[in-house]
């Protein structure tokens, strides 16, 4: 399978769980919500500012930040999947956003003019491109000059036993690495110094990254295995497509998996994610 024809099968799989998207996106955004407050309060929209919205997905990221460029400031959502814009645009719509636009766009390759935005945000996103460094130099061509960059990405798979207990199983049930090599995944870009330096080598200066811990919460095993499961990418619909049998048990494997997660309230995984933030060079 050649590059293209991997991007899209990738697509296609994410464009198959848009609808799962859609369904969870207000807990998308309350899951995500450290993460987001942290990623705004360092690249610091202000009222006028143009700003960008990459993979936005149900784009809860860039509707917060449309907030905080009022007046005369704009954001744009963007996705590769036009489902998820669209949902994403619908959204600033319910919401009364409307210094808000979508446009359909890949982060590999970012077709805006140079120097267009104040502001680029991604959540949860450059972990999925198939060329993180080239979507790195993309971010920096569009930003202008003192522009600001906010990346959030997955932390290590242990670190994240919410998701990791699922690819595991998984990787059991197909018989190789859930995702296959050459796939892109969620813990790809899972190592600070990596992540780092990709932003800096894109020639980004100031760039940081920290670590933002926190606890997934589900009140029951199926809340956890059916958002997760559902919310899982291309991950998602190999797993629909196993037999029923196989299915099953996989689920009852990860019912005993996720014991050391259990109490009272229910279930409640540690997480982490890391956030690089980065300025361009004026």
């Amino acid at each position: 399978m050649t590059t293209t024809d991997m991007r899209q099968h990738v697509q296609g799989m994410w464009a198959s769980v848009a609808d799962a998207w859609d369904t969870y996106a207000g807990l998308a955004d309350e899951v995500h919500a450290a993460v987001t407050t942290r990623m705004l309060e360092i690249t610091a929209p202000v009222p006028g500012d143009q700003v960008l919205e990459l993979a936005c997905g149900a784009g809860g990221a860039g509707l917060a930040a449309a907030r905080l460029v009022l007046p005369d400031g704009d954001v744009v959502l963007s996705d590769v999947v036009p489902r998820l814009a669209a949902v994403a645009g619908r959204r600033a719509v319910e919401q009364g956003a409307t210094n808000v636009r979508t446009k359909v766009i890949d982060l590999d390759q970012i077709e805006e003019p140079d120097a267009a935005y104040d502001v680029v945000l991604c959540r949860e996103g450059l972990m999925f491109a198939f060329d993180p460094a080239r979507a790195a130099r993309e971010i920096a061509r569009v930003l202008r000059p003192d522009g600001r960059v906010g990346i959030a990405v997955w932390g290590p798979r242990a670190a994240n036993p919410w998701l990791s207990l699922v690819f595991d199983a998984a990787a059991e049930v197909f018989g190789g690495p859930v995702p296959p090599p050459g796939m892109p995944g969620p813990f790809a870009l899972s190592d600070r110094d990596l992540l780092g330096r990709i932003l800096s080598d894109a020639g980004l200066g100031e760039v940081a990254v920290e670590e933002i811990a926190g606890t997934r919460r589900d009140s029951t095993f199926e809340q956890w295995w059916t958002r997760t499961t559902a919310l899982a990418g291309p991950l998602a619909q190999r797993l629909a497509a196993l037999p029923d049998a196989v299915r099953d048990a996989l689920r009852e494997k990860l019912r005993e998996a996720v014991r050391p997660y259990e109490s009272a309230a229910g279930l409640a995984f540690p997480s982490l994610n890391l956030l690089a933030t980065a300025r361009k060079k004026g």
